[in-house]
């Protein structure tokens, strides 16, 4: 009986972790050890996957002990370190005033003790996610692995040249909506860049910012009146990954007419899609029920779930209409 559970026991493969005095240190060290090297903050999302054998660096560097990426900063918007971890974020009384579809998106992320864990930074950097590759070494290799590791097709689509693997975030649409930004620090220098530019449609190269590079940083601007809600999708309420998230922001003028609008959803594709057609239909109108219909409607159309994840891709698909409308009735509030 021992053996056969030690068998069948995931253990994380041999590694060094290193543990960087500040982040210019920690850049110093990845490009020492590159490309054998990887970041890792409360790791709840890369320890399971090196388990599973999905990737396997030889060097950790530990960044729970820089205090430089720990913290939430009020001034003209607010600044939040990447270390922060999502408890504290969803807690925090500036954001949850302020930002309150981020304190729910962090709130809803898995359980209570991983977000004591996990880190605001690695759930903007989580992992793509399949049904085919979020699998145990042995598994992928009985099946002739895939595209995203080990093998040269995609299972979802086996005619594509791509990895369709799904983005399964649920703060970076809500980053995106809030019109936020990230600092990016590598051994070029930093640079700041647009939130959605942090995601490429790919389920491999899935992140807009280069591999030595280390997310330091989210920027939000002044939150001046703005609403914003966030809803997931999910078999269970009490951990799963989103199969759909709507993220929602808008500002309205003071005659009741919306001058912001974005809408963007998660776990649909392999990066976070926003509803340009909907917030078009948004903006210059007051929130009325055939205002919202349209929207819905609008984010409806663009939609392509795919079959890699929970629930059938048209069952998703036709909650698009139905959770954006919910999340613009939020606002209505």
């Amino acid at each position: 009986m021992n053996s056969l559970l030690q068998s069948t026991m995931l253990r994380l493969p041999p590694f060094e972790y290193l543990t960087p005095r500040s982040v210019e240190h920690a850049v110093q060290l990845f490009e020492e050890h590159a490309p054998d090297a990887l970041y890792v903050a409360g790791g709840t999302d890369l320890y399971p996957n090196m388990k599973r054998r999905q990737v396997e660096p030889k060097f950790l560097i530990g960044l729970n002990g820089l205090t430089e990426l720990h913290g939430i900063t009020n001034g003209n918007g607010v600044a939040i370190r990447a270390g922060t971890t999502l408890n504290r974020l969803a807690d925090h009384p500036t954001i949850r005033q302020n930002y309150p579809a981020l304190a729910t998106a962090a709130n809803l992320v898995s359980t209570p003790q991983l977000r004591a864990m996990g880190t605001l930074g690695g759930n903007l950097c989580l992992d793509t996610r399949c049904n085919y590759y979020d699998q145990d070494f042995w598994w992928r290799k009985a099946l002739g692995f895939c595209l995203k590791k080990d093998g040269d097709t995609c299972a979802v689509a086996p005619g594509s040249a791509r990895c369709w693997a799904v983005s399964s975030t649920d703060c970076a649409p809500v980053v995106i909506a809030l019109d936020g930004q990230v600092r990016l620090v590598g051994p070029r220098g930093e640079r700041v860049i647009a939130a959605q530019d942090l995601y490429r449609d790919d389920g491999i190269q899935h992140l807009g910012k280069e591999r030595d590079e280390l997310l330091t940083e989210i920027l939000l601007p002044p939150a001046e009146g703005m609403k914003s809600v966030y809803l997931k999708l999910r078999r269970r309420d009490s951990f799963d990954f989103p199969i759909l998230g709507v993220a929602a922001a808008l500002r309205f003028a003071a005659n009741g007419e919306i001058e912001y609008a974005r809408v963007v959803l998660g776990g649909g594709g392999s990066r976070p899609l926003e509803c340009e057609e909907t917030s078009q239909r948004l903006l210059g109108q007051k929130l009325t029920r055939e205002v919202i219909d349209a929207a819905a409607e609008a984010a409806w159309k663009p939609a392509r779930p795919l079959d890699n994840t929970d629930l059938t891709h048209s069952y998703r698909k036709k909650m698009t209409r139905v959770y954006v409308a919910r999340a613009l009735e939020a606002l209505t509030q």
